[in-house]
Protein backbone atom coordinates (compact mmCIF):
# COMPACT_ATOMS: atom_id res chain seq x y z
CA UNK A 1 0.00 0.00 0.00
CA UNK A 2 1.00 3.21 -1.16
CA UNK A 3 0.45 6.26 1.66
CA UNK A 4 1.85 8.68 -0.74
CA UNK A 5 -0.29 7.58 -4.19
CA UNK A 6 -3.68 7.90 -1.73
CA UNK A 7 -2.99 11.10 -0.32
CA UNK A 8 -1.92 12.59 -3.01
CA UNK A 9 -4.55 11.48 -5.94
CA UNK A 10 -7.07 11.74 -2.87
CA UNK A 11 -5.63 15.76 -2.77
CA UNK A 12 -5.90 16.47 -6.58
CA UNK A 13 -9.48 14.91 -6.70
CA UNK A 14 -10.68 16.80 -4.01
CA UNK A 15 -9.83 20.01 -5.84
CA UNK A 16 -10.74 19.31 -9.46
CA UNK A 17 -7.84 20.03 -10.86
CA UNK A 18 -4.39 21.17 -8.88
CA UNK A 19 -0.70 22.07 -9.04
CA UNK A 20 1.90 20.32 -7.20
CA UNK A 21 2.12 23.30 -4.49
CA UNK A 22 -1.71 23.11 -3.82
CA UNK A 23 -1.53 19.58 -3.32
CA UNK A 24 1.53 20.20 -0.83
CA UNK A 25 -0.08 22.51 0.92
CA UNK A 26 -3.17 21.00 1.44
CA UNK A 27 -1.20 17.60 3.09
CA UNK A 28 0.60 19.66 5.35
CA UNK A 29 -2.18 21.69 6.02
CA UNK A 30 -3.83 18.07 7.54
CA UNK A 31 -0.26 17.47 9.14
CA UNK A 32 0.31 14.50 6.72
CA UNK A 33 4.34 15.52 6.67
CA UNK A 34 4.29 14.81 10.25
CA UNK A 35 2.66 11.08 10.08
CA UNK A 36 3.18 9.51 6.81
CA UNK A 37 6.64 10.35 4.42
CA UNK A 38 4.12 12.72 2.23
CA UNK A 39 7.51 15.09 1.90
CA UNK A 40 7.94 17.57 -1.00
CA UNK A 41 10.01 15.35 -3.00
CA UNK A 42 8.02 12.36 -2.67
CA UNK A 43 4.71 14.50 -3.94
CA UNK A 44 6.17 16.04 -6.73
CA UNK A 45 7.49 12.66 -8.29
CA UNK A 46 4.36 10.65 -7.55
CA UNK A 47 2.57 13.26 -9.56
CA UNK A 48 4.92 12.66 -12.12
CA UNK A 49 4.94 9.52 -11.82
CA UNK A 50 0.98 8.53 -11.96
CA UNK A 51 1.01 11.02 -14.66
CA UNK A 52 3.08 8.82 -16.59
CA UNK A 53 1.34 5.86 -15.25
CA UNK A 54 -2.03 7.69 -17.48
CA UNK A 55 -3.67 8.21 -13.50
CA UNK A 56 -3.68 11.78 -13.60
CA UNK A 57 -3.44 13.95 -16.89
CA UNK A 58 -1.03 16.66 -16.82
CA UNK A 59 -2.17 20.51 -18.19
CA UNK A 60 0.19 23.28 -18.69
CA UNK A 61 -1.16 26.21 -17.17
CA UNK A 62 -0.55 29.79 -19.23
CA UNK A 63 2.48 32.07 -16.84
CA UNK A 64 1.00 33.96 -14.66
CA UNK A 65 0.46 37.60 -14.89
CA UNK A 66 3.08 38.29 -12.03
CA UNK A 67 5.58 36.88 -14.69
CA UNK A 68 5.94 33.32 -12.94
CA UNK A 69 7.02 30.48 -15.25
CA UNK A 70 3.77 28.33 -16.00
CA UNK A 71 2.51 25.63 -13.82
CA UNK A 72 1.56 22.14 -14.88
CA UNK A 73 -1.76 20.94 -13.10
CA UNK A 74 -3.48 17.79 -12.79
CA UNK A 75 -6.88 16.07 -13.02
CA UNK A 76 -7.41 12.25 -11.68
CA UNK A 77 -7.98 10.33 -15.03
CA UNK A 78 -10.89 7.37 -15.09
CA UNK A 79 -8.26 4.91 -13.97
CA UNK A 80 -6.98 7.11 -11.60
CA UNK A 81 -10.41 7.63 -9.96
CA UNK A 82 -10.32 3.52 -10.44
CA UNK A 83 -6.74 2.99 -8.57
CA UNK A 84 -7.98 5.98 -5.78
CA UNK A 85 -11.07 4.44 -4.69
CA UNK A 86 -9.14 0.53 -4.47
CA UNK A 87 -6.70 2.03 -2.27
CA UNK A 88 -9.20 3.93 0.08
CA UNK A 89 -10.87 1.01 0.64
CA UNK A 90 -8.43 -1.32 1.22
CA UNK A 91 -6.99 0.93 3.72
CA UNK A 92 -10.13 1.00 5.29
CA UNK A 93 -10.66 -2.77 5.66
CA UNK A 94 -7.06 -3.98 6.42
CA UNK A 95 -6.18 -4.72 10.10
CA UNK A 96 -2.54 -4.93 9.59
CA UNK A 97 -1.75 -1.86 7.89
CA UNK A 98 0.70 1.12 8.95
CA UNK A 99 -0.87 4.31 10.97
CA UNK A 100 -0.02 6.46 8.12
CA UNK A 101 -2.48 3.99 5.58
CA UNK A 102 -4.91 4.40 8.13
CA UNK A 103 -4.86 8.10 9.07
CA UNK A 104 -5.11 8.72 5.32
CA UNK A 105 -8.22 6.36 5.25
CA UNK A 106 -9.89 8.48 8.04
CA UNK A 107 -9.09 11.49 6.43
CA UNK A 108 -10.63 10.49 3.00
CA UNK A 109 -12.99 8.24 3.88
CA UNK A 110 -15.87 10.50 3.21
CA UNK A 111 -15.53 9.98 -0.21
CA UNK A 112 -16.93 7.01 -0.25
CA UNK A 113 -20.66 6.69 0.78
CA UNK A 114 -21.76 6.15 4.30
CA UNK A 115 -23.16 2.69 4.05
CA UNK A 116 -19.63 1.30 2.09
CA UNK A 117 -17.80 2.93 4.56
CA UNK A 118 -19.66 0.88 7.39
CA UNK A 119 -19.24 -2.29 5.65
CA UNK A 120 -15.74 -1.73 5.20
CA UNK A 121 -15.14 -0.93 9.07
CA UNK A 122 -17.00 -3.97 9.73
CA UNK A 123 -14.67 -6.16 7.88
CA UNK A 124 -11.60 -4.42 9.71
CA UNK A 125 -13.37 -5.60 12.94
CA UNK A 126 -13.95 -9.23 11.48
CA UNK A 127 -9.94 -9.31 10.13
CA UNK A 128 -8.45 -7.66 13.60
CA UNK A 129 -10.37 -11.02 15.04
CA UNK A 130 -9.25 -13.29 13.06
CA UNK A 131 -5.95 -11.59 13.53
CA UNK A 132 -6.09 -12.03 17.49
CA UNK A 133 -7.37 -15.70 16.63
CA UNK A 134 -4.16 -16.51 15.08
CA UNK A 135 -1.90 -15.02 18.11
CA UNK A 136 -3.70 -16.70 20.68
CA UNK A 137 -3.42 -20.14 19.00
CA UNK A 138 0.31 -19.96 20.66
CA UNK A 139 -0.18 -17.25 23.32
CA UNK A 140 -2.63 -17.24 26.47
CA UNK A 141 -2.89 -13.98 27.49
CA UNK A 142 -4.49 -15.05 30.65
CA UNK A 143 -0.79 -16.51 31.66
CA UNK A 144 0.92 -12.81 30.90
CA UNK A 145 3.83 -12.72 28.38
CA UNK A 146 6.41 -14.20 30.88
CA UNK A 147 5.11 -17.40 29.16
CA UNK A 148 7.86 -16.84 26.50
CA UNK A 149 10.46 -15.04 27.80
CA UNK A 150 10.68 -11.17 27.37
CA UNK A 151 9.48 -12.47 23.60
CA UNK A 152 6.22 -12.98 25.24
CA UNK A 153 5.90 -8.82 25.30
CA UNK A 154 6.10 -9.12 21.53
CA UNK A 155 2.68 -11.56 21.47
CA UNK A 156 1.50 -9.33 24.34
CA UNK A 157 1.64 -5.96 21.95
CA UNK A 158 -0.20 -7.87 19.46
CA UNK A 159 -3.13 -8.98 21.47
CA UNK A 160 -3.26 -5.26 23.25
CA UNK A 161 -2.93 -4.23 19.72
CA UNK A 162 -5.49 -6.17 18.10
CA UNK A 163 -8.40 -5.04 21.28
CA UNK A 164 -7.57 -1.57 21.31
CA UNK A 165 -7.84 -1.10 17.12
CA UNK A 166 -11.20 -3.32 17.11
CA UNK A 167 -12.62 -1.12 19.97
CA UNK A 168 -11.28 2.00 18.61
CA UNK A 169 -13.18 0.80 15.06
CA UNK A 170 -16.30 -0.31 16.83
CA UNK A 171 -16.32 3.37 18.25
CA UNK A 172 -16.23 4.81 15.03
CA UNK A 173 -18.62 2.74 13.52
CA UNK A 174 -21.38 3.91 16.43
CA UNK A 175 -20.32 7.35 15.43
CA UNK A 176 -20.69 7.02 11.57
CA UNK A 177 -24.52 4.92 12.48
CA UNK A 178 -25.19 7.67 14.72
CA UNK A 179 -24.81 10.51 11.72
CA UNK A 180 -21.05 11.76 11.92
CA UNK A 181 -20.08 13.80 9.03
CA UNK A 182 -20.74 13.92 6.02
CA UNK A 183 -20.38 11.53 3.00
CA UNK A 184 -20.68 10.64 -0.71
CA UNK A 185 -24.29 11.30 -1.69
CA UNK A 186 -24.77 13.38 1.04
CA UNK A 187 -23.97 16.66 0.40
CA UNK A 188 -21.41 18.58 0.27
CA UNK A 189 -18.33 16.86 2.48
CA UNK A 190 -15.88 19.01 4.21
CA UNK A 191 -13.06 18.44 2.18
CA UNK A 192 -10.14 20.31 4.40
CA UNK A 193 -8.62 21.93 1.23
CA UNK A 194 -7.28 25.48 0.80
CA UNK A 195 -8.26 28.36 -1.74
CA UNK A 196 -5.74 29.19 -4.18
CA UNK A 197 -4.31 32.82 -2.30
CA UNK A 198 -5.31 30.85 1.52
CA UNK A 199 -2.30 30.87 3.96
CA UNK A 200 -1.46 27.41 5.54
CA UNK A 201 -0.88 28.18 8.89
CA UNK A 202 1.28 24.57 8.81
CA UNK A 203 3.67 25.40 6.16
CA UNK A 204 6.81 23.54 6.40
CA UNK A 205 9.07 26.67 5.01
CA UNK A 206 10.91 26.90 1.86
CA UNK A 207 8.91 26.39 -1.55
CA UNK A 208 9.77 23.06 -3.44
CA UNK A 209 11.46 23.61 -6.46
CA UNK A 210 8.59 21.79 -8.11
CA UNK A 211 6.73 24.42 -6.76
CA UNK A 212 7.01 26.35 -9.96
CA UNK A 213 6.35 23.70 -12.66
Amino acid sequence: MSVIRLLVLGAVRRHGRAHGYQVRNDLEFWGAHEWSHAKPGSIYHALKQMAAQGLLRAHETAPSTAGGPPRTEYEVTDRGTEEYLGLLRAALTAHDQKPDVLSAALGLMVDLPREEVLALLERRVRAIAEWRASVTEYYAPEEGPGQFGHIGEIMNYWVCSADTGAEWTRGLIERLRAGAYVFEGEGRPFLGILGEDEPNPYATGEPHPGDTR
